[in-house]
Formats: structure tokens, sequence, C-alpha cells
């Protein structure tokens, strides 16, 4: 390929910007950014936001490599056989390659009421809106976060801290990944931070009040404010431009990250489904896996084969408010080991999970093609392989 080469990111989160500064490692790439926000928004503080020790915003000029244009807009359509995308103030922006990295947000509730009366946090302007409704709110006014998960966790520790009575129900069990030792020291560090934890399906929420929250048991849970983390959901853009996706919406790749419809559009983050199999989602895969959609495009360009995503978690981490955390260390193929960091070690290292998401991007932007990650090489595949497997036993 001689000339120019133009390559679109849709969506400037972690992985959207790493994409983007890794790219740069082609004089003759120019890279253009697409993003409703002029922030970047590093989302593994949102919850820090709501609890006002943090305003989860970065400036893009400290994480985008120099060259890289970025535009403050919504992508409102891809056009892939005329490789363009529409934009929602007008106009159109034509690709060579595009990378398709619009991220993830809550699910629309389904529990009546939730979609009234609870708020979610997902996003940078929902975690403003809560933190608003907070600030109006007194602290002795009963708030309930519902999900279990870390985004539930950290929620509702940040505001224990801050002397609120908070309610967490999981309608299953606390932190599902966290290794059972790892779960029962959680439990200890909110019940020292007066959250009262509902576990088990009994506690499943069946629906929201304006000032309660019914359980499934029967119970009514008081409720002045009720934070809503459950659920996974992702912009509709790939549906609505005719590209195939999953059944969450994420759009469907192959293993190396390329639309199982047109080669040149690449996927990575949360929005991305390679073989119908995605990762977990979590900031630190989608820095990886931004990074190696970027490495596909860039071997396309040099009219080489990509190569298939290797990726391995290594961990997953938990704060509880400022004073301490869980760092749970995990097996390469993504299940809890017994080990784990509690306390303020926990916290620490936690904390420099949160600075270093942004400080990887940051090292690319420097050094484009820096970032490496831990590989696996194994799993995946006998995952893969024991699908094939099952889908070709003929049902008896």
């Amino acid at each position: 390929m001689t000339g120019n080469i133009d390559v679109v990111v849709v969506g400037g989160g972690y992985a959207g910007v790493m994409a983007a500064n890794r790219l740069t490692q082609r004089e003759d790439v120019t890279v253009t950014v697409v993003n409703p926000r002029p922030v970047f928004v590093p989302r593994l503080r949102l919850h820090q936001l709501v609890g006002g020790s943090h305003d989860a915003v970065v400036d893009y000029k400290e994480v985008l490599a120099e060259g890289v244009r970025l535009v403050v807009d919504n992508v409102t359509g891809i056009d892939a056989n005329g490789r363009s995308v529409r934009l929602a103030e007008g106009g159109v922006i034509g690709y060579d390659y595009l990378v398709y990295a619009v991220g993830s947000g809550s699910a629309g509730p389904r529990v009546p009421g939730a979609a009234e009366f609870a708020y979610p946090i997902a996003t940078l302007e929902a975690a403003q809106r809560l933190r608003s409704v907070l600030y109006d709110t007194p602290l002795t006014a009963p708030v309930t976060v519902v999900g279990g998960g870390p985004t539930g966790i950290e929620t509702a520790a940040e505001l224990g801290e801050h002397g609120r009575s908070v309610t967490l129900i999981c309608g299953g069990v606390l932190g599902p990944y966290l290794h059972p030792r790892a779960r029962r020291t959680a439990r200890k560090y909110l019940a020292r931070l007066g959250v009262d934890v509902l576990e088990g399906p009994e506690a499943a929420v069946t629906a929201v009040r304006s000032e309660a929250v019914e359980l499934a048991d029967g119970r009514s849970v008081a409720s002045r404010v009720t934070i809503w983390t459950v659920g996974f959901g992702v912009p509709d853009l790939a549906d609505r431009s005719g590209l195939l996706t999953d059944t969450s919406g994420r759009l469907l790749t192959d293993e190396t990250l390329t639309s199982v419809d047109d080669e040149r559009i690449v996927a990575a983050g949360d929005s991305s489904a390679p073989s119908d199999l995605p990762f977990r989602m979590s900031a630190y895969a989608a820095g990886c896996l931004g990074a190696h959609a970027a490495d596909t495009v860039l071997h396309r360009i040099a009219g080489e084969q990509p190569e298939p995503v290797d990726l391995s978690f290594p961990a997953m981490c938990i704060s509880f408010g400022r004073q301490a955390g869980i760092f749970q260390l995990g097996r390469k193929d993504d299940t809890a080991m017994p080990l784990y960091f509690s306390g303020r070690a926990g916290k620490k290292l936690k904390e420099f999970a949160c600075e270093a998401s942004v400080k990887h991007l940051v090292a690319e932007a420097s050094k484009p093609g820096s970032h490496s990650w831990p590989k696996d090489g194994k799993h995946r595949p006998a995952l893969l392989s024991a699908r094939r497997d099952d889908a070709a036993t003929p049902v008896a």
C-alpha cells in the first residue's frame, strides 16, 4: 500500500487511546480519534468521583500521542462499503481502516422501577449526576447499592467510609471472582465501614421504588438513593451499521480482532467479541486489546498476516475506601488463586493499578509499540477447541 493511510478510531477510552497511540509507529498513518467527550475518563475512578476523592478526568493532551487528531463528536453510523463514519454534528470522515472501541456501559435495567428511581454509575455523566444527588442528600439517609461486583463493592465502601448508611445488595455472592478467603476479608472490610451486605438469591432485587428496594424474599429495604451497578451493555452502533454482533451487541471478530464482516474493521476493548468468546471487562484487558488491534491493522498495512490475540489475567483488585484494598492474584485461566494482598498493601497495589492504566497510555504515546502484556497461549486455544468439538458433536 502506498500513500497516506487514514485510520479512524471510534472511542477514546483505554482501548481506543492505546490503539491510536500504537498506530503512530508508521509515519504514513494518520490517526483520528472520535469521542463524545473532550476529556479522557479513567473509569476505574468513577466510584471515587461519586465519593469526592477524584474527578475522574484526564486531559487528552496527557494521554494521546502528538499528531493524533481528536474529533469531539458521536459516530452515528459506519458505512463499511464506503469506508466512512457519519457524525452526529454532521459530516463524514473517511477511513482506510477503522478501530471499533466504543466501550461499554450499564445495560438498561429490566427490574420494575429501576430506570425511574435508580442511578447508574458507568459513565462520567452518570457518576457526576449521582454525586450531585448525594450532595443534596443527608448523610443519615439510607443509600442502597445494587450489585456485588467490583463497582458495587467499591462504591458502597467509598460511601460507607464517608459515614453514609449503606446497604449493598448482591443478589448472589459478594465479589464472584474473589477466592473464598479473599471474600471473607472483603466482608470484614465492608462491616468495618458500616456497610450492610445482603447476599444470596433471596436478596435479588425485584423492584425499585422512590424510597425503597423490594427483594425476592418479600423484604423491603429503605433507600433514599438507589445506585445501580448491575448489568453490561454496549452501544448499538455496530448493529445499527449492519455489522454482525453477539447477543450483547459487541462486534463479532476473529481471533485477530478483525470483524467477521470486513477486514478493514478491527475491534478492541469491551465492545469486541473475538470468536464470540469475549474477554472479561476490565481496563487492563481494554488496553491490551487496543494494542493488539493496532498491531492487527499495522500487519494488514504491511501485507502481513495478523496474529491471534493472546492475553492472560494476572490479577484483579478492589478498593475499600481510601485505607484498604484487596489485590487478588489469578491463574492464567482467569480463576482466583488462594493468594491475595489485603489491607494497606492491597490498597497500594490497587492504586498502582489505577495509575498504571493511564501511565501505559502515556508511555505508548511517547514510545509507540512499547506496551507489552502477560501472554498465555494455552487456555484460550483450549476453550476454543472445546467449543468447536461441542459444536461438532451431533445431538442424540
